[in-house]
C-alpha cells in the first residue's frame, strides 16, 4: 500500500475506486466497505483508494473538545489498512481552508483532477464542503457531467458501522475487551515507547515495561487488570496488563505497564504492540503492598488460564 500524506502528493490512477471516511478502528463495518470498493477494482482493472483525513475533523473544527478519543491512531489505521490490500491511502491534513470548499470545488477539485476518481463508494449521510452542504445529492448530479460512477453504501450498514465505532467505544471504556474485539474483528490493541518506570514493579517480583503513548487522543481502556498478548521487537509473548493510578501506593499518574511472562530483555525505549484479549479485574487499592502481591499472584493465574484455554480467534 502506498501512503500519501497530502493529496498533493498522489498522481491519479487509472480506474481509482474511491471511498472517503475516517475509518476509526478500521473495525467489521468499515471491512465490509472495503470488500466493496476491492471487488469493483478488481472487476474494472482499477486501483482502490481511501481518502481520510488527519487531525480528525472534529479536532480542527471544535479544538476545545478534549473529550475526543479515536481506537486507532493514524499509523494504527495505515496499517490495518494495508493489511487489507488496500492499494492507496492519501491522508490529508484537515484544515478549515478545506472544509471550507465549495461542494462541487471539492467534487472537480480533489475527487477527479487530483485523485481521477472513476467510481466512488460513499454513505447517503456523507457530509462535505463549506458548512457540510455537500452530499450525496451532489455527487450524483455531477458525475455524469465529470464522468465518475457513485455507488451508494446502504443505509443499513452505514447505521451499522457507526453503531460499532460508538460500541467498541463505549466497551473499552467500560472494560468489556470481549464486546470490543467481536465488533473489531481483531484484538483491540495499543502501540507505545517502553520507558523507564520508577521500579515498584520489580521490587514487588512483577517487573513491568511501562508505556508511553505519545498519541494523546488514543482511546485508553478503563482502569484494570487484562490479560494481553505482547510483541516486542519480532516476538510474541503473554502478559498481565495493568492500566490505573496505583491507588495501593498513592500513585498520581495513570500508568500503563505490563508484566511480560518469561521475558528478562531490556526493552527501554522500544516500541511495544500490546493486544487486549481479556479483562481480569478492576483496580482497586489493597490494605499493603503484602495484600497486593499476593492478588498479583491470584491475576497471573487467571491470566495464564484465560490465554491458555479461552484465547479469542480472529479471521484477519
Amino acid at each position: 500500500m502506498k501512503i500519501y500524506h497530502h493529496i498533493d502528493e498522489f498522481t491519479p490512477v487509472k480506474n481509482a475506486v474511491v471511498t472517503i471516511g475516517t475509518f476509526d478502528g478500521v473495525h467489521i463495518g468499515h471491512r465490509k466497505i472495503i470488500s466493496r470498493i476491492k471487488e469493483l477494482a478488481d472487476a474494472s482493472g482499477g486501483e482502490t483508494v481511501i481518502l481520510t483525513f488527519f487531525p480528525h475533523p472534529r479536532m480542527i473544527l471544535h479544538p476545545e473538545d478534549e473529550s475526543i478519543k479515536l481506537i486507532t491512531t493514524i499509523t494504527e489505521k495505515a496499517g490495518l489498512l494495508e493489511q487489507l490490500g488496500v492499494d492507496h491511502l492519501i491522508i490529508t491534513p484537515f484544515s478549515r481552508d478545506f472544509s471550507n470548499q465549495s461542494p462541487e470545488g471539492y467534487i472537480r477539485d480533489v475527487l477527479v483532477n487530483q485523485i481521477g476518481t472513476k467510481k466512488i463508494v460513499i454513505g447517503y449521510d456523507h457530509r462535505f464542503g463549506k458548512d457540510r452542504q455537500g452530499g450525496l445529492h451532489d455527487l450524483l448530479a455531477l458525475a455524469p457531467v465529470y464522468g465518475f460512477e457513485v455507488i451508494e453504501i446502504p443505509e443499513q450498514d452505514i447505521n451499522d458501522v457507526a453503531i460499532s465505532s460508538t460500541r467498541i467505544r463505549v466497551a473499552l471504556l467500560d472494560g468489556d475487551i470481549n464486546i470490543a474485539n467481536e465488533c473489531l474483528g481483531y484484538p483491540f490493541f495499543i502501540t507505545g515507547k517502553v520507558i523507564r518506570g520508577d521500579q515498584l514493579g520489580r521490587t514487588l517480583g512483577y517487573p513491568t515495561a511501562n508505556l508511553m503513548i505519545e498519541e494523546r487522543y488514543k482511546l485508553i481502556p478503563s482502569d484494570g487488570i487484562y490479560a494481553v498478548k505482547v510483541k516486542v521487537e519480532g516476538r510474541e509473548y503473554k502478559g498481565m496488563a495493568y492500566i490505573g493510578h496505583r491507588p495501593t501506593v498513592n500513585g498520581m499518574t495513570r500508568n500503563i505497564e505490563v508484566n511480560i511472562f518469561d521475558f528478562s530483555a531490556e526493552i527501554y525505549n522500544k516500541e511495544l504492540r500490546m493486544e487486549f484479549l481479556h479483562f481480569v479485574r478492576e483496580d482497586i487499592k489493597f490494605a499493603s503492598l503484602e495484600e497486593l502481591v499476593v492478588q498479583l499472584g491470584k491475576d497471573k493465574e487467571d491470566v495464564l488460564a484465560l490465554l491458555i484455554m479461552n484465547s479469542p480467534q480472529f479471521n484477519t
